[in-house]
């Protein structure tokens, strides 16, 4: 029997990935599909897959849909809520952009409905909380971050050993389109500058993340509730080639990485299938043909968006919370043409510092610490 998926953000990068994948796979049967905006893309994706319910966040998309498509069409909030759990989907790709995707993790978990997770910020944000929502439900969570897919792939390689084998977890960058340069270099870069990442196509908000090296900065939040590592456990090396998608080190030493094409369709369809492999057929690896493999240090003082993530991570509650919706207020802000690169990660450092993180006792407290830091960034941008 088919395992029947409904993909959210399914526009998106992620989503259109996911889509070929599922196309390729007799195994794989698409019940459900999401947008904000994009309705006549959304239509095309559904009626290629054979999709019969669509949901868009915008009111005026989803009635524009209606008329030109015979399939059920739910809108805003309610209907992704509705699309997720009626679609009888048994996995719900999340691939929304940014915090929004918090909502829709949290609503396919307690469903019981197993997540492939691509939006990143639902942990970022209210990975304590979400990390034990999946536990009393029973649903599985599956990271399709290619780094975090590698880490489950290396831990699940490990089963069978005795319990603390892994020292140490290894999350590797391209360095993004500005590996090398100094913060001085990096003052005047334009948004065309950097949003040409040297590796991936991806969406505007995560190929600036990529750039400034926040979006590694919320990769290891995201392995530190993922696989329970300490932080001071938890590194990250620049590895230009991506061919090295992240690696372990063992407690006698010994080093465990997982190699592969810079190619997402890979930890889409790992997560999709999980726990069996469903790409068949994929180009293998020749590592005569790639040659050499380059690895070197992060330059914290270029980028300090890292050790920024990292310290709101160590600090945990609300700290994460507060960093992430500064960042996006302040990546907006570069994309628009208000902010200087370098500012990005300073507005971030900023808004932490002037708004109090506390726990994180429910998904209400997080909400209400988005909007505190929101505010608060928007304040800096005004001043």
């Amino acid at each position: 029997m088919a395992r029947r998926i409904a993909v959210l953000g399914a526009t998106g990068s992620i989503g259109t990935q996911a889509l070929e994948v599922a196309a390729g796979n007799p195994d794989l049967e698409v019940v459900g599909l999401s947008a904000g905006r994009r309705w006549p893309e959304l239509v095309a994706q559904a009626q290629a897959s054979g999709a019969r319910r669509i949901a868009l966040a915008d009111a005026a998309s989803a009635a524009a849909a209606r008329e030109a498509w015979d399939g059920e069409v739910l809108e805003g909030p309610e209907g992704l809520t509705e699309l997720i759990a009626g679609s009888g989907a048994d996995t719900v790709l999340n691939a929304l952009v940014g915090s929004a995707g918090l909502g829709p993790t949290i609503t396919t978990l307690a469903e019981g409905i197993d997540l492939a997770l691509a939006n990143k910020e639902s942990l970022v944000v209210g990975g304590e909380l979400v990390m034990s929502l999946a536990e009393g439900t029973g649903a599985k969570l599956v990271p399709v971050d290619s780094e975090h897919s590698a880490l489950l792939q290396l831990v699940e390689a490990e089963q069978g050993q005795r319990p603390g084998s892994i020292d140490r977890m290894v999350l590797t960058a391209s360095g993004g389109p500005f590996r090398g340069r100094s913060r001085e270099e990096l003052e005047e870069v334009t948004v065309e500058e950097a949003l040409r990442h040297p590796t991936w196509e991806m969406g505007g908000k995560i190929t600036i993340d990529s750039a400034t090296l926040m979006n590694k900065g919320l990769e290891l939040i995201e392995a530190h509730h993922l696989f329970s590592m300490p932080y001071e456990r938890l590194d990250v090396v620049v590895h230009p080639q991506s061919i090295v998608h992240s690696y372990v080190t063992l407690a006698d030493g010994a080093v465990l990485a997982h190699l592969g094409h810079p190619d997402m369709k890979v930890p889409i369809a790992y997560a999709l299938g999980w726990p069996e492999r469903s790409l068949p057929g994929h180009r293998p690896l020749d590592l005569a043909e790639v040659g050499s493999l380059e690895f070197e240090p992060v330059d914290g003082e270029a980028f300090p968006a890292l050790a920024i993530a990292r310290e709101a991570g160590r600090e945990g509650g609300t700290a994460p919370c507060i960093m992430n919706a500064a960042n996006e207020v302040a990546v907006a802000a570069f994309l628009d043409g208000q902010l200087g690169f370098n500012a990005i990660s300073e507005l971030v450092a900023r808004v932490l510092d002037e708004v109090d993180a506390g726990p994180a006792a429910s998904f209400e407290v997080l909400v209400e610490a988005d909007g505190r830091a929101r505010a608060a960034a928007e304040q800096v941008l005004a001043g």
